[in-house]
Parts: structure tokens; sequence; C-alpha cells
């Protein structure tokens, strides 16, 4: 029985459908990742489901009860409101008396007329058993290691996405909808929402770039193409196997069809014949054949990206000795870091929000001065940098004068283009060209971001958290292009997916000024050292204390306070011992089946042999995994 059903619902902006009779459900429990490219029209999907706006025509069918919990993509206000107040707010009037009630008692006031608000807020409260609810919403605050007391304005971007999340379940919706819920959070944050999220009882659908994320969290997907949705039972890896072969047959189908209208129009040209009666029909066949090309909907273009090199730098592009750094206050972020930074290396900087990444980004590129230590930078360094704050571009001036900089043309590659055609390369019509930067999306700023880096050569690339609002296609497209990238590339990320495919070595905050490298990205280092860093503590500098730690995370912890065997015994170090060689043999397994999913004509073959192939692929990752997690386990008890 589906909680929310959509029959033949239309919405369109303009002449250009966003959802063209779109008919689909929405089952209890199911826990749903709506995909699309930038601008298809997924938040407008979302304002439907929360009421927000009305579709132009067709039914959105709600069981008769359902409380639906919505999770914006924008960060609440850092203003004074307190934790308490906020997550209040989640439950409508008794909400609202609660948090009047709260903070009235926190003011303490002895005066008559705050004593008399608060005897008259208690009567209102008692007859809305709204007591019930203050130990609700307590609860929820430990859950989610929330202090009630804590102004939004002390809490940094995580933390505010913390207290959002826990006002969206406070009255447990039925359906919860999350837009984009990992942006501006880092890993460890990631983390602690995927947990919670897989927690919840009710249904999910949610909007994400974050692959690792869809991946741990999504039992379907829903992808919006072009006004259409399709529906894809299984996972992320499944949904890609199959939208392959959608594409190939939707490219296989057009070909034929545009070969008919070929065939149709060379026909009618013929003259004279095509205006017997006998060919009448086939006459009003064809025109039939150009209405329907006429009307296809081509898909979205995809950004085009080049990255135009510069000359080689030095060979030594940054040399760190024993530099420090510490914010105003004394709390060090970075104790004696030594740091060698090679032409050619590719290094992610991994760390809690607040950790300091960006301050160690900008003292390697010698933007600011540590506390203490020297930093040596190489010769001939042609720096390109992706500021995740925005800070190289004019929000008054239009998209074209960001990249123009007074000039008609840009270089690319040693050739003169025009500035416009270039934008066109990122999506930009020449009207959105013309139109100020604040008025842009985030997908669309950071795309913009993208053509300002990219419109210089450059030998070293420096990238600060550059896959906010990018969708999953332009996410991949620029994967592939800083793969194929000669030149030194530092960066920042909490997708770890994205640092997966483009580092080979990470540096990581532990803590305490601590900052080590490790060679591999971000699954290399879990491997390494069970992926553990410190909590962030962001402007506040509040940290979930150990009583706010869930039960599962409880179990971990006493268990690490486990006496260990002293002595493994002979079977399990020869199991140990033999482990290397099982994963070496997967992982080289997993890399030629992968190749060979990926070879061109691999989908033309039988079902069966299709079939075999990614099932074999699909058991293989997952003894991987499972030899992973063997070895680990037996790595901890040597």
């Amino acid at each position: 029985m589906s909680i929310v059903r959509f029959e033949n619902v239309s919405l369109a902006y303009g002449h250009r459908p966003l959802l063209d009779e779109v008919s689909i459900s929405i089952e209890p429990k199911q826990k749903i990742c709506l995909l699309g490219k930038n601008g298809e029209g997924k938040s407008s999907l979302m304002s439907l489901l929360i009421g927000a706006s009305e579709p132009d025509s067709g039914s959105i069918i709600f069981e008769k009860g359902l409380k639906v919990g919505a999770l914006p993509q924008s960060l609440p206000d850092a203003d004074d409101r307190s934790v308490f107040d906020v997550v209040a707010d989640g439950l409508a009037e008794v909400g609202a008396v609660l948090a009047e009630y709260h903070s009235l008692v926190e003011v303490s006031s002895s005066e008559a007329s705050d004593l008399k608000r608060l005897q008259d807020l208690q009567e209102k409260i008692e007859s809305l058993d709204g007591w019930t609810f203050q130990t609700k919403i307590s609860n929820m605050l430990k859950r989610f290691g929330l202090d009630e007391n804590q102004q939004m304005k002390s809490l940094s971007g995580g933390w505010r996405r913390r207290v959002l999340l826990a006002k969206s379940l406070i009255d447990d919706p039925d359906l919860l909808l999350l837009d984009e819920p990992t942006n501006h959070l880092d890993i460890e944050t990631i983390k602690w929402l995927e947990q919670r999220l897989s927690e919840y009882q009710g249904a999910l659908l949610f909007v994400s770039h974050d692959r690792a994320f869809i991946k741990a969290l999504a039992s379907n997907i829903i992808e919006l193409d072009r006004g259409n949705i399709a529906s894809f039972n299984g996972s992320y890896s499944d949904y890609l196997i199959e939208k392959q072969k959608m594409l190939e047959d939707e490219a296989t189908q057009e070909k034929l069809f545009d070969k008919r209208l070929s065939e149709e129009e060379v026909w009618i040209r013929q003259g004279i014949k095509a205006r017997r009666t006998r060919n009448e029909g086939r006459v009003r066949a064809l025109k039939a054949l150009r209405e329907t090309r006429k009307n296809r909907i081509s898909r979205q273009d995809k950004v085009e990206i080049k990255i135009e090199e510069a000359e080689k730098s030095g060979k030594l592009v940054v040399e760190a000795q024993e530099i420090s750094h510490e914010f105003s206050g004394g709390r060090r972020i970075i104790d004696e870091l030594n740091l060698t930074v090679m032409r050619g290396d590719r290094i992610g900087l991994i760390g809690a929000n607040g950790a300091g990444k960006t301050t160690l980004l900008r003292i390697l590129l010698g933007q600011l001065n540590p506390t203490s230590g020297v930093l040596k930078l190489g010769s001939k360094l042609e720096i390109a940098y992706f500021d995740q704050l925005r800070g190289g571009l004019d929000f008054e001036g239009t998209v074209f004068d960001n990249v123009a900089n007074g000039h008609d043309f840009v270089e690319v590659n040693g050739k003169p283009r025009h500035v416009m055609s270039y934008l066109n390369d990122f999506l930009f019509t020449a009207e959105r060209a013309r139109s100020p930067i604040k008025a842009l999306s985030g997908g669309e700023t950071n795309r913009l971001l993208l053509a300002k880096l990219f419109s210089k050569p450059a030998n070293v690339i420096v990238m600060d958290e550059p896959t906010n609002d990018l969708d999953v296609d332009t996410l991949e497209l620029l994967e592939e292009k800083l793969c194929s990238f000669t030149g030194t590339l530092l960066l920042t990320s909490h997708d770890r997916d994205f640092i997966d495919q483009v580092v080979t070595s990470t540096l990581v905050f532990e803590g305490q000024g601590v900052v080590s490298e490790y060679v591999g990205g971000y699954q290399d280092w879990v491997r390494q050292t069970g992926g553990v860093m410190a909590s962030e503590a962001g402007q506040s500098g509040v940290v979930s204390s150990p009583e706010l730690v869930n039960s599962k995370d409880k179990e971990i912890v006493d268990t690490s306070n486990k006496v260990k065997p002293k002595k493994m015994s002979y079977k399990l170090k020869l199991e140990l011992d033999q482990l290397p060689k099982k994963i070496d043999q997967l992982e080289k397994e997993i890399e030629c089946l992968s190749a060979e999913i990926a070879s061109p004509g691999f989908y033309q073959g039988s079902h069966e042999e299709v079939g075999s192939v990614t099932s074999r692929l699909a058991s293989a990752e997952g003894e991987l995994s499972r030899a992973l997690e063997r070895w680990m386990e037996l790595e901890d008890d040597v």
C-alpha cells in the first residue's frame, strides 16, 4: 500500500516540462534516492511533496493522516535562537508553547508578568499533553548530541545541520524528504548521518550527489530525466548497470527512427508520386514522424571540461619544515608538520569541519604565514585555486564579466576563444551568461568557478570542497579530467568516492594538531587505521559527551577496552598470512570484470553472459569486503 502516489502529474516552467504525466508511488519504509542533472526539477518535485506548490495537471494522493518531514538544502540561520527552540518548531502549536516556556525558564525572571505568563503556559502545555513532547525533545537532543541551551549562532554548519535534522524528525514523520543533506558536512558527520537515517523507520526520499552516501542508504533509485521518471529497484550499483543498458537501447531506437525519417524525406522529395491518392497515408505518416522528431526532448548537454596544463613546474612544489599554526585563543591545529610535495603528487586533505584543512592549503600556497616553521615554495608554479567560499567572484558582476576580466576572449590550448562560446561548454546560455552571479543556483555557481579555474593554464591545481552542488555526471567528468592531469593536485573534499578516485595520498587531521600522511585515498586510510579522526568541534567547541553515544557506539567502545589475546593461535595466524594473497586475487578479478563490463559491445552479448559477469562482479566485491574486514579483525589481534 503506497503512502504517496503521483497520477499523471505534469509541471512545467515556460515551455520546458519538468514533469510530463509522471506516475510514481512511494511505499512505506522505502529509502529512495532521487537522481537527475542540475535543473531537471528535483527540488520542484520535493516542493510538490511538501505541499509548497501544485502540479499543472494530474493528482498527488497522500495516505490519510500522512506526516511529512523535510530537511531543506540551505542551512538554518545562525541567530540567537536556542537549539531547543528550533527543534520544538517541528511540533507546530505545542512546539511554539514549549519553546516560549523554555525561554522564560532560562531567563529566570521574577517579574510578575513573566511569572503569570509561565503559569498560563504551564496550563496550556498540560492541556496539550505537552510535557510528553518536552521529554521527547530532550531525548531527541541527547540522541543527536545537542545542547538544548546552545545558541544557533555559536554552532558550526555541521552542528546546525544536526539541529535541522532533529527538527525534521521530532514529529515522527511517515515520509522524510532530504535535499542534498551532505552539503557542508565533514566525513565523520556524514557517517553519523548515515547511521541515524539507516535507523529511521519511515519512508525516505533524498537528493544527493554523494555516491558513497547513496550506496550506504538507497534501496531504490528514481531518476528524473527530461520530464520523465524511471524507477530502478536495488542498489546504486544495480542502477548504474541498468541505466547504461537503457541509454544504449535509447540510442539504438533513436538511430533507427532517424534512419526511417531520413528515408521518408528522400521519398517525399521525389515529387509527383507523393501526391498520388494511394500514397496519401504515407504522407500523413511522414508528417507524424516529423512531429515526433520535433517534440523529442534532447538529453541535456554535459559540461565540457578541458584542463590546460602550463609548463612543468620545478620538481619540488612545496617543502614544509616543522610548521605549526594556532588559531586565536591558542588552539593549535597544526603541530610541527613536515611535508614535501613533489611535482605530480595528488594529495587529499581529510578532517572535520574547522580542523584546519583550508588553513593548511593557504599556508602551502604561501597565502598565510604559519605561526612557526619554515615553508619553501618551488619554482615555475602556475596555481589554479578553487575556493569553496567563492572569494574570487564578484557577485554583483555577470557570469561573462567574471570569466572575461574585461576581455572578449580567453586563451584555450594556445588559441583565442570567445568567452560566450567557452561558457557554453559549462552549460551557460547567452542569456544566463549575462545574469549577475547572485541570481545563480548553487550548481551554476560551482560550474562558473570551474570555468574560471580552467580558463588559465596551470601546473598546480588546488581545490577546496569542489563537489558541493555538482550533479553526478559533472562530478564524474571532473574526476576523469583531474585523473588525466599530469601536474600537482591538492584538494579537500567530504566526498569519499571523489577522494578515492582522484588522489594517491591523504593528509588526515587527527586532532591536537596532529596531521598524518597515508598512502592511498579515503578507503585506504580506513583500512590502515580503522577510520577514526577527531570529532568536529566547529565554532562552538561542542563535542558529543560519552553519555550521548548511541548503544551501537557504546558496544564498539566497550570492545576496544577489552584485553586482547596475548598470543594468536596457529590456525588464525595461518589464516592471516593467506588473506593478503586472497585479497590481491579478488582485486585483480574485480579489475578484469569491471574492464569487461566497461568494454564496448558488452551489453550486446547474450542475456545469460551479461548476467553471469555482473553477478560474479557483485559476488567478488562482497567477498573482497568480507576478506578486508576479516584481515583488519585479525590484524587487531596480533
